[in-house]
């Protein structure tokens, strides 16, 4: 594959929120240390993302000592702490039933606020137990925290520049190119040939090892900028004349970690399989 290496991290401390791009990040069973052990539900306990709420993209959370701090337009900044584990709230995530901790009602308030109806914010506090991987991709005891499928997403510089161009040959240019953060992934590769990362069971990032679970199949999420919360018709468009796999749309490829460390952007990312 010659000189692949990680080009960036990201981490989104609550699901749907912008995230942060950290220079490294611990790896853990379960997905990026902190990345989305915080999520949003409704009033009925149905999880709230970007699918529902497309001016989450406009909501930022950033990891602080002990809990995260929440900021969006037109609020105040909110830290809020890390709640203890009194009791759990059963919440829906895309008809999986998890439990997890309700924040404090400040915390629901600020969200509620936020988006103009009601809304809890709810912390994963055991990822260990709380939540299977999908058990069609799943090994024995693997578990995820919030995040659609599996621990990690990664995304490829290469195909990303190749969706742009098909979508620029397809007549819809005005919508493109698009960013990468339209994908929200917690790892971008560079150095590869366009959709190489389809052919991948195992990898290494630096030193730590992953199983490519499976495709990542994608939603109207991706249609969302997230600079500004409109909604289009790309990538959607293009990935269904080109990139229907399986019956899904595929951009990207979901990770599950078979070793821990930390990883750096730079590091080098090696095809193990």
């Amino acid at each position: 594959m010659g000189n692949a290496e990680l080009l960036s991290i990201h981490v989104h401390p609550v699901k749907a929120f912008r995230g942060q791009a950290p220079r490294e990040a611990v790896v853990e069973p379960w997905g990026l240390a902190g990345d989305r052990r915080w999520v949003l539900i409704d009033d009925g306990g149905k999880v709230v993302t970007q699918r529902q709420q497309p001016r989450l993209a406009l909501a930022a959370a950033e990891l602080v000592p002990g809990g995260v701090q929440l900021s969006g337009p037109g609020l105040e900044p909110l830290t809020v702490p890390v709640p203890e584990a009194a009791g759990t709230v059963t919440l829906d995530i895309f008809g999986t039933k998890v439990e997890g901790v309700l924040a404090g009602d400040f915390a629901h308030a600020w969200c509620s606020a936020y988006l103009g109806v009601p809304a809890r914010l709810v912390h994963m506090d055991d990822p260990a137990t709380r939540r299977p991987v999908d058990p069609g991709y799943a090994l024995p005891g693997e578990t995820v925290s919030f995040a659609d499928a599996c621990p990690l997403l990664l995304t490829s510089a290469a195909s990303l520049d190749a969706l742009n161009s098909l979508i620029a040959e397809d007549g819809l240019a005005e919508e493109g190119p698009l960013p990468m953060n339209r994908f929200r992934p917690n790892v971008v590769v560079g150095g590869t040939a366009p959709w190489a990362e389809d052919g991948w069971r195992r990898i290494a990032v630096g030193e730590v090892e992953f199983r490519v679970a499976k495709m990542c199949g994608r939603c109207v999420v991706t249609t969302t900028d997230q600079e500004t919360a409109a909604r289009g018709r790309e990538p959607l468009r293009t990935l269904g004349r080109h990139r229907r796999i399986g019956g899904s749309l595929i951009f990207g490829q979901h990770l599950v970690p078979r070793s821990l460390g930390t990883i750096r952007v730079g590091d080098p990312v090696r095809v193990l399989d």
